[in-house]
C-alpha cells in the first residue's frame, strides 16, 4: 500500500497579518505587488489531475434484420427473417403461441393487435370443430340407422 506524504514545512518567522503599528508614523508602501510566496498548503503539494477528456465518438454500427410473421385464418404462422436483400431463415412454421409470446416480449402495441388476430382465428377454428362435431355426430346416427 502506497501512502502520500506531506513534507513538514519550517515555521517562518512571517506572520500572514500585518504587525499592529500606527498606520499615519508608517511609510508608504511601494504600489507594486509583492511577489507571491509559495503556497503552504497540501493543495499545493499534490499534483492536479489533468482535466477529463472526451471520448472520441464511436459510431455504432447497425445491422438491419427484417422478420415478417404471417398468419392465416386457420391459425398457421410462418415466419422469415432477411438481413439486407440475403434470407437468413424462409418458411419456417411457427407457433400462434410463440408469435403472441415474442409480440408481448417486443412491445405492447405489438401484442395486442397480434392477439386480437390469434384470437378471432381461434374462434374460427372452434367454429369449424363445433360444425364438425355436429356432422360427425349426424354420420355416426345414419351408421346407427343402417344396422
Amino acid at each position: 500500500m502506497t501512502v502520500d506524504t506531506l513534507a513538514v514545512e519550517t515555521p517562518s518567522d512571517l506572520a500572514d497579518t500585518p504587525d499592529p503599528v500606527n498606520l499615519s508614523t508608517a511609510a508608504p508602501e511601494s504600489t507594486t505587488p509583492a511577489p507571491a510566496e509559495p503556497a503552504a498548503s497540501a493543495e499545493a503539494v499534490k499534483p492536479k489531475k489533468a482535466p477529463a477528456k472526451k471520448a472520441a465518438s464511436k459510431k455504432t454500427k447497425t445491422i438491419e434484420l427484417t422478420l415478417t410473421v404471417t398468419g392465416t385464418a386457420d391459425g398457421e404462422w410462418r415466419a422469415e427473417l432477411k438481413q439486407g436483400t440475403t434470407y437468413l431463415a424462409r418458411d419456417l412454421a411457427v407457433a400462434a403461441a410463440a408469435v403472441s409470446r415474442a409480440a408481448k416480449e417486443l412491445h405492447e402495441d405489438l401484442s395486442t393487435p397480434i392477439d386480437e388476430v390469434i384470437e378471432e382465428a381461434r374462434s374460427q377454428q372452434a367454429a369449424k370443430v363445433a360444425a364438425l362435431e355436429a356432422e360427425l355426430e349426424a354420420a355416426r346416427k345414419a351408421l346407427a340407422d343402417l344396422d
